[in-house]
Protein backbone atom coordinates (compact mmCIF):
# COMPACT_ATOMS: atom_id res chain seq x y z
CA UNK A 1 0.00 0.00 0.00
CA UNK A 2 1.42 3.46 -0.93
CA UNK A 3 0.51 5.93 1.45
CA UNK A 4 2.31 8.82 0.02
CA UNK A 5 0.35 9.27 -3.09
CA UNK A 6 -1.45 12.29 -3.50
CA UNK A 7 -4.91 11.25 -3.70
CA UNK A 8 -7.61 13.76 -5.17
CA UNK A 9 -11.71 13.55 -5.29
CA UNK A 10 -10.88 13.63 -9.11
CA UNK A 11 -8.33 10.82 -9.27
CA UNK A 12 -10.27 8.77 -6.87
CA UNK A 13 -13.74 9.31 -9.22
CA UNK A 14 -11.76 8.18 -12.22
CA UNK A 15 -10.73 5.14 -10.22
CA UNK A 16 -14.66 4.64 -8.98
CA UNK A 17 -15.40 4.68 -12.87
CA UNK A 18 -12.58 2.41 -13.47
CA UNK A 19 -13.80 -0.31 -10.89
CA UNK A 20 -17.36 0.32 -11.85
CA UNK A 21 -16.61 -0.98 -15.00
CA UNK A 22 -14.83 -4.46 -14.27
CA UNK A 23 -17.06 -5.41 -11.40
CA UNK A 24 -20.72 -4.04 -12.06
CA UNK A 25 -22.43 -1.32 -9.53
CA UNK A 26 -23.83 -4.23 -7.17
CA UNK A 27 -20.30 -5.72 -6.78
CA UNK A 28 -17.96 -3.04 -6.49
CA UNK A 29 -16.70 -1.33 -2.89
CA UNK A 30 -14.94 1.67 -1.56
CA UNK A 31 -12.24 -1.52 -0.50
CA UNK A 32 -11.57 -2.05 -4.41
CA UNK A 33 -11.63 1.56 -5.43
CA UNK A 34 -8.76 1.75 -2.27
CA UNK A 35 -7.00 -1.28 -3.90
CA UNK A 36 -7.01 -0.30 -7.49
CA UNK A 37 -5.30 3.20 -6.26
CA UNK A 38 -3.09 0.91 -3.50
CA UNK A 39 -4.56 2.81 -0.98
CA UNK A 40 -6.40 2.20 2.62
CA UNK A 41 -9.99 2.79 1.84
CA UNK A 42 -9.60 5.05 4.78
CA UNK A 43 -7.37 7.65 2.68
CA UNK A 44 -10.92 7.34 0.38
CA UNK A 45 -12.98 7.87 3.17
CA UNK A 46 -11.30 11.11 4.04
CA UNK A 47 -12.35 12.64 0.70
CA UNK A 48 -15.63 10.68 0.45
CA UNK A 49 -17.32 10.11 3.97
CA UNK A 50 -19.34 6.94 2.89
CA UNK A 51 -20.38 5.31 0.07
CA UNK A 52 -23.03 7.02 -1.35
CA UNK A 53 -21.46 10.28 -1.23
CA UNK A 54 -18.95 8.35 -3.48
CA UNK A 55 -21.48 7.05 -5.68
CA UNK A 56 -23.57 10.15 -5.35
CA UNK A 57 -20.31 12.60 -6.94
CA UNK A 58 -19.69 9.44 -9.38
CA UNK A 59 -22.65 10.11 -10.51
CA UNK A 60 -22.81 13.83 -10.49
CA UNK A 61 -19.48 13.42 -12.53
CA UNK A 62 -21.21 11.67 -15.38
CA UNK A 63 -23.95 13.84 -15.45
CA UNK A 64 -21.90 17.04 -15.66
CA UNK A 65 -19.97 15.70 -18.46
CA UNK A 66 -23.05 15.04 -20.42
CA UNK A 67 -23.98 18.38 -19.79
CA UNK A 68 -21.25 20.34 -20.64
CA UNK A 69 -21.64 20.26 -24.34
CA UNK A 70 -25.57 21.25 -23.63
CA UNK A 71 -24.37 24.19 -21.72
CA UNK A 72 -21.61 25.00 -24.39
CA UNK A 73 -24.97 25.77 -26.68
CA UNK A 74 -26.56 27.28 -24.05
CA UNK A 75 -24.26 30.12 -23.92
CA UNK A 76 -23.47 30.47 -27.04
CA UNK A 77 -24.33 33.37 -29.42
CA UNK A 78 -26.96 32.98 -32.25
CA UNK A 79 -30.87 33.31 -32.91
CA UNK A 80 -32.61 31.31 -30.28
CA UNK A 81 -34.61 29.09 -32.37
CA UNK A 82 -31.71 27.38 -34.06
CA UNK A 83 -30.16 27.33 -30.61
CA UNK A 84 -33.09 25.36 -28.99
CA UNK A 85 -33.27 23.43 -31.61
CA UNK A 86 -29.43 22.51 -31.64
CA UNK A 87 -29.62 22.02 -27.82
CA UNK A 88 -32.52 19.59 -28.05
CA UNK A 89 -31.25 17.33 -30.71
CA UNK A 90 -28.38 17.19 -28.98
CA UNK A 91 -29.15 16.26 -26.04
CA UNK A 92 -31.41 13.04 -27.59
CA UNK A 93 -27.87 12.93 -29.02
CA UNK A 94 -26.09 12.43 -26.05
CA UNK A 95 -28.43 9.63 -24.39
CA UNK A 96 -28.85 7.57 -27.61
CA UNK A 97 -25.23 7.47 -28.35
CA UNK A 98 -23.80 6.60 -24.36
CA UNK A 99 -26.55 3.55 -25.12
CA UNK A 100 -25.53 2.56 -28.10
CA UNK A 101 -22.06 2.83 -27.54
CA UNK A 102 -21.61 1.29 -23.88
CA UNK A 103 -25.07 -0.05 -23.23
CA UNK A 104 -23.67 -1.84 -20.16
CA UNK A 105 -22.10 0.98 -18.57
CA UNK A 106 -25.01 3.07 -19.18
CA UNK A 107 -27.19 0.43 -16.93
CA UNK A 108 -24.93 1.16 -14.52
CA UNK A 109 -24.88 4.80 -14.75
CA UNK A 110 -28.67 4.59 -14.65
CA UNK A 111 -28.51 2.10 -11.59
CA UNK A 112 -26.42 4.65 -9.85
CA UNK A 113 -28.40 7.62 -10.70
CA UNK A 114 -31.59 6.15 -9.21
CA UNK A 115 -29.78 6.09 -6.11
CA UNK A 116 -28.61 9.81 -6.17
CA UNK A 117 -32.18 11.11 -6.86
CA UNK A 118 -30.84 14.32 -5.48
CA UNK A 119 -27.83 14.52 -8.12
CA UNK A 120 -30.27 13.52 -10.82
CA UNK A 121 -33.25 16.86 -9.48
CA UNK A 122 -30.30 19.42 -9.58
CA UNK A 123 -29.09 18.14 -12.98
CA UNK A 124 -32.73 18.13 -14.76
CA UNK A 125 -32.96 21.41 -12.97
CA UNK A 126 -29.81 22.72 -14.48
CA UNK A 127 -31.03 21.58 -17.93
CA UNK A 128 -34.45 23.56 -17.31
CA UNK A 129 -32.59 26.36 -16.64
CA UNK A 130 -30.59 26.40 -20.08
CA UNK A 131 -33.97 25.80 -22.00
CA UNK A 132 -35.40 28.88 -19.96
CA UNK A 133 -32.16 31.04 -21.17
CA UNK A 134 -32.36 30.23 -24.93
CA UNK A 135 -36.78 30.88 -24.56
CA UNK A 136 -35.73 34.01 -22.70
CA UNK A 137 -33.49 35.12 -25.53
CA UNK A 138 -36.28 34.22 -27.87
CA UNK A 139 -38.39 36.28 -26.45
CA UNK A 140 -36.01 39.08 -26.46
CA UNK A 141 -35.91 38.51 -30.71
CA UNK A 142 -39.13 38.15 -30.87
CA UNK A 143 -39.54 34.99 -32.28
CA UNK A 144 -41.28 33.25 -28.89
CA UNK A 145 -44.19 34.00 -27.45
CA UNK A 146 -43.37 32.46 -23.41
CA UNK A 147 -45.50 34.08 -20.43
CA UNK A 148 -43.33 32.41 -18.08
CA UNK A 149 -39.84 30.53 -19.33
CA UNK A 150 -39.45 28.36 -16.53
CA UNK A 151 -42.58 27.08 -16.84
CA UNK A 152 -42.43 26.61 -20.57
CA UNK A 153 -39.04 25.09 -20.34
CA UNK A 154 -39.84 22.29 -17.85
CA UNK A 155 -43.12 21.57 -20.35
CA UNK A 156 -40.62 21.25 -23.21
CA UNK A 157 -38.35 18.95 -21.28
CA UNK A 158 -41.48 16.90 -20.14
CA UNK A 159 -42.84 16.94 -23.83
CA UNK A 160 -39.52 15.40 -25.18
CA UNK A 161 -38.94 13.21 -22.36
CA UNK A 162 -39.45 10.03 -25.05
CA UNK A 163 -36.31 11.61 -26.57
CA UNK A 164 -33.77 11.80 -23.51
CA UNK A 165 -35.36 9.42 -20.51
CA UNK A 166 -33.71 6.66 -19.82
CA UNK A 167 -37.15 4.54 -19.05
CA UNK A 168 -37.62 5.15 -23.17
CA UNK A 169 -34.05 3.72 -24.25
CA UNK A 170 -35.62 0.62 -26.33
CA UNK A 171 -37.60 3.01 -28.27
CA UNK A 172 -34.70 4.78 -29.35
CA UNK A 173 -33.61 1.96 -31.84
CA UNK A 174 -36.98 2.49 -33.80
CA UNK A 175 -36.18 3.52 -37.41
CA UNK A 176 -38.75 6.02 -37.51
CA UNK A 177 -37.57 7.49 -34.34
CA UNK A 178 -35.74 10.15 -36.70
CA UNK A 179 -39.41 11.10 -38.39
CA UNK A 180 -40.88 10.79 -34.65
CA UNK A 181 -38.37 13.44 -33.50
CA UNK A 182 -38.86 16.01 -36.24
CA UNK A 183 -42.97 15.64 -35.87
CA UNK A 184 -42.04 16.60 -32.37
CA UNK A 185 -39.90 19.51 -32.24
CA UNK A 186 -42.17 20.89 -35.10
CA UNK A 187 -45.29 20.96 -32.99
CA UNK A 188 -42.70 22.25 -30.29
CA UNK A 189 -42.13 25.30 -32.23
CA UNK A 190 -45.17 25.97 -33.39
CA UNK A 191 -46.31 26.20 -29.57
CA UNK A 192 -43.26 28.62 -28.74
CA UNK A 193 -44.07 30.89 -32.36
CA UNK A 194 -45.02 34.66 -31.59
CA UNK A 195 -47.91 35.99 -33.23
CA UNK A 196 -46.73 37.73 -36.94
CA UNK A 197 -46.68 41.06 -36.12
CA UNK A 198 -49.52 43.00 -38.72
Amino acid sequence: MNETIVLTPERILETTEDVLRRYGLAKATVVDVARALDVSHGSVYRHFPSKASLRDAVARRWLDRANAPLEKIANEPGPARDKLEHWLRTQFAIKCTKVTEDPEMFATYLALAQDARAVVKAHKERLIDQIARILSEGVAEGVFHVADAKVTARSIFDATILFHHPAHAEEWNDPALATRTDAVLALVFRGLEAPARG
